[in-house]
């Protein structure tokens, strides 16, 4: 069998391999055999979901696979991944479970999990996961039906996810802001409403009704021209796009432009090195940030740190330099004095509070950087080939950076979680940009198409 874990947890369609009750039952038992084999107490174990309509299915499964082990299930309903991650930290879980696929359409789900500090597993322990589910060695190793562990419906867990957030502004007042909130009919729904107008703000929330197929469907943060619209015709100070779990955040400002993640860390790191926190004078960022972002740090006295692709990398960056900032173009931003995690929720109330001390617009405070032209393309394969043994491919990559040579770059890159290749071109000129994408995009599908 395949792999289970990608670059973040288990993804797939939903009742297609591995996103099966039956692997998800498999996935219960043999974490609740690993929390037995370390000696962790308690064994109490949170489970989240977004909206899609599998997420009964798997959580079911999930939850018949940890009771059989004689773990304790505390089940918290649709909640954000950033919740699931706080909520299995604050009410003293050994692990956090979410099932969603973030930004991927209804069809798919997936599995993330977090490790009782909040953080996502080791790759070390996932490994471990992996190995027992594939081997399928703990069919037989139920506890007996004395010590079966119980479910339980958290149903406070919304308000302590919801009061934790507030205080990372220190429930600083949002009066007088006019927010459109794009929920993406996903975990954020009913939560991020109820926030924004707590702290203030005159809140008009828009995909807030899922019914289990309409999650990222047209909405969020993967269409924010949506969101955009809205806030033109309402006049409102900004928007605010979620994705379907609510780890990521894109912005627009009054006039329905995209604010994206690379221009909202600009702006954080820049106001935190003025008041003295941004720790170790440093922002953390993957190879996809725009070159701009680069130029503005540089104009501001502020290191970077270029981590590859993904949110996981840039929190182990974080952790290990012991950072406070960090993100990716996006929309995963972290930071890491508030949440273990990209949290959207959080994010979006650092941007307003930071706008409220600033008495500034987000495109006034995006200002801080100019953006190089720069365009990303999603191209579906048919294999994941080594890129290096690709003779076309390497032919037109070594031409395209020779020529953007001190004034561009080129980034090729498989999707961790679909059968995709993803293409960067970054220049001064757009035309370059367009030429370079054209063809890098013909070479990719001759020998990969």
């Amino acid at each position: 069998m395949p792999a289970l874990f990608g670059t973040d947890g288990i993804r797939g369609q939903a009742n297609r391999y591995p996103i099966t009750p039956e692997v998800a039952l498999k996935l219960g038992k043999s974490l609740g055999h690993l929390f037995q084999a370390g000696g962790h107490g308690g064994k109490r174990v949170l489970i989240g979901k977004d909206t899609r309509l599998s997420g009964y299915m798997l959580e079911t499964a999930l939850t018949s696979g940890l009771v059989a082990m004689g773990v304790d299930v505390l089940l918290v309903g649709p909640v954000p991944t950033p919740a699931v991650a706080h909520l299995a930290k604050s009410m003293g879980a050994t692990a956090g479970i979410m099932l969603t696929a973030s930004h991927n359409p209804f069809d798919d789900n997936g599995i993330k999990i977090f490790g009782g500090d909040g953080f996502k597993l080791s790759d070390e322990f996932e490994e471990r996961i992996e190995q027992l589910i594939l081997a399928d060695q703990t069919t037989s190793e139920h506890v007996r039906s004395d010590r079966i562990g119980k479910a339980f419906r958290i149903d406070d867990a919304r308000g302590r996810y919801i009061e934790f957030a507030k205080s990372t502004i220190h429930s600083q007042h949002l009066d007088g802001l006019k927010v459109v909130l794009d929920c993406a009919n996903g975990a954020a729904y009913h939560i991020a409403p109820l926030i924004f107008r707590e702290l203030g703000a005159n809140v008009t929330p828009i995909h807030i009704e899922p019914d289990g197929y309409n999650i990222n469907n047209g909405c969020g943060a993967l269409h924010p021209e949506t969101v955009g619209k809205v806030v033109r015709e309402s006049g409102a100070d900004v928007g605010i796009a979620f994705d379907g779990d609510a780890d990521r955040v894109i912005f627009c400002d009054r006039q329905g432009e995209v604010v994206d993640g690379d221009r909202i860390l600009a702006m954080c790191a820049i106001d935190r090195m003025s008041r003295g926190r941004l720790a170790g004078g440093t922002l953390v960022v993957t190879s996809m940030s725009n070159l701009g972002l680069h130029d503005a740090m540089t104009a501001n006295a502020i290191r970077v740190e270029v981590t590859d692709v993904g949110d996981r990398q840039v929190i182990e960056r974080m952790r290990l330099g012991g950072y406070t900032l960090g993100g990716e173009k996006c929309g995963h931003l972290i930071f890491m004095d508030h949440a273990t995690t990209g949290d959207g929720i959080i994010s979006a109330l650092q941007v307003l509070a930071l706008m409220k001390r600033r008495g500034a617009t987000v495109a006034e405070l995006a200002s801080c950087m100019r953006e190089y032209p720069q365009q990303i393309s999603s191209i579906k394969v048919k294999e994941k080939k080594p890129l290096e043994t690709l003779p076309g491919i390497q032919t037109e990559l070594s031409a395209a950076n020779a020529a953007l040579q001190g004034c561009g770059r080129v980034v090729l890159r498989y999707s961790g979680t679909e059968p995709k290749i993803r293409v960067l071109v970054e220049a001064r000129e757009a035309a370059q940009v367009t030429e370079w994408i054209h063809r890098l995009t013909k070479a990719i599908h001759a020998e990969l198409g």
